[in-house]
C-alpha cells in the first residue's frame, strides 16, 4: 500500500540516516545510529503538526488569509479555520519531484502555479545534504512570473533529545527580542526577552514553559550562523542553525497540538525569513522580482557521542 506521505527517499553519511518524503519534500526522520534527532513520524503515518515541512511562499500565518499586494486584495484558503487564518504556505502537501542525488544528498523540485489567493508561478527546489557536520537544507526559489510577488520561506522540524517530554531538556535560543501574539497567533509588537520566560539566551531547563512565539535580533557566531541548542543530561547537544537569510526563528513547545500524545514530545524550531503575518506587516517580507532567485540555508548538527570520531 502507498505511504500517506508518498515515496520515501533515504540519504546516509556514516551513522546518519535521513528520510525525505515525496509529499512536501518533507523531512520525516533523522537518526544517528538508533538515536532520534527529530520528533518525526513513521512511514505509515500522515504528517501532523507540520513535522519536517518546508513552507513556501510564507511560513507561519496570514491573518484571515487576506493581504494586499500591488493594490490588489487577495483571499487565501483558510487552512487554519479555528484561527480564521492561512498557515504555512502552499507547497507542503504537494507531491514534489525527485530531481537528482547521491548516497548523501537529494534534491526535489516543485512548480507552484497560480491558485486562489496567489497569482504567481514559483520554481522551487529543496536540497538535503549530509556530511560530517550534519544536515544542511537549501531552499532555492525563482519567480517565473511577469510581475513581482511577495515571498518568504521557513521550515518546521521538531528537535528531540530522546526524552519522553522536553520539560527536562536544556534549551538555548539566541534571540534578544520576541514577538508576542494574540489569540490568532498574530504578532502584536516586539518585546525584549529580558526578565521573561522567553529569555533563553543562556542555557536553561525548559520546565513547564509554554512557548509559541518568534524570536529575532538573533546573536550570531563568527561564521554568521545563529544556533538553537537542545540537550539532556550528559548526552550530545542537538543544534539547529540558520544562515543569514533567516532573521527569525519560531520556538514551539507543542502544547496546543491537537494530538494530545504528541504534545511536548519534541521542540519545534522553525527557521523563518520573515515574521508571522508578514504578508500584511511586511516584517521581513521579500519582494521577489520576475526572474529573481532567493536562496536560504539552515541545518542540524546532531552532536557527537563522547569519544566518537
Amino acid at each position: 500500500m502507498a505511504a500517506p506521505s508518498g515515496n520515501q527517499y533515504e540519504i546516509r553519511h556514516g551513522a546518519q540516516r535521513v528520510v525525505i518524503t515525496e509529499v512536501g519534500a518533507g523531512l520525516r526522520s533523522y537518526l544517528v545510529g538508533e538515536r532520534r534527532i527529530l520528533d518525526g513520524y513513521g512511514p505509515e503515518e500522515m504528517c501532523t503538526g507540520a513535522r519536517g515541512h518546508s513552507m513556501i511562499p510564507w511560513p507561519n500565518r496570514v491573518r484571515g488569509g487576506k493581504y494586499t499586494w500591488a493594490g490588489k486584495e487577495f483571499q487565501l484558503d483558510l487552512t487554519e479555520p479555528e484561527k480564521l487564518g492561512a498557515i504555512h504556505g502552499l507547497t507542503r502537501w504537494a507531491p514534489w519531484r525527485y530531481l537528482e542525488g547521491s548516497a548523501h544528498s537529494a534534491a526535489f523540485g516543485y512548480v507552484l502555479h497560480a491558485c486562489p489567493g496567489w497569482d504567481w508561478v514559483l520554481d522551487c527546489r529543496l536540497q538535503y545534504t549530509l556530511d560530517t557536520g550534519g544536515l544542511t537544507v537549501c531552499t532555492t526559489v525563482t519567480n517565473r512570473s511577469g510581475t513581482a510577488c511577495p515571498y518568504a520561506t521557513g521550515a518546521h522540524p521538531y528537535l528531540s533529545v530522546a526524552t519522553p517530554k522536553i520539560d527536562t531538556a536544556v534549551c538555548q535560543v539566541p534571540g534578544a527580542v520576541y514577538l508576542p501574539v494574540d489569540d490568532a497567533g498574530i504578532p502584536t509588537g516586539r518585546l525584549p526577552v529580558d526578565g521573561t520566560p522567553y529569555d533563553l539566551r543562556e542555557p536553561q531547563t525548559l520546565g513547564d514553559r509554554h512557548i509559541d512565539v518568534a524570536y529575532t535580533q538573533l546573536r550570531r557566531d563568527a561564521d554568521g550562523r545563529a544556533r538553537v541548542r537542545l540537550v539532556h543530561g550528559e548526552g550530545p547537544a542537538v543544534t539547529l542553525w540558520v544562515g543569514d537569510a533567516y532573521p527569525f526563528v519560531e520556538i514551539f513547545t507543542g502544547d496546543t497540538l491537537p494530538e494530545a500524545d504528541r504534545r511536548r514530545t519534541g521542540l519545534g524550531v522553525e527557521p523563518m525569513t520573515c515574521a508571522p503575518d508578514a504578508f500584511n506587516s511586511r516584517d521581513g517580507l521579500i519582494t521577489l522580482e520576475p526572474g529573481q532567485t532567493h536562496q536560504a540555508r539552515w541545518g542540524i548538527d546532531p552532536g557527537r557521542e563522547e569519544g566518537s570520531a
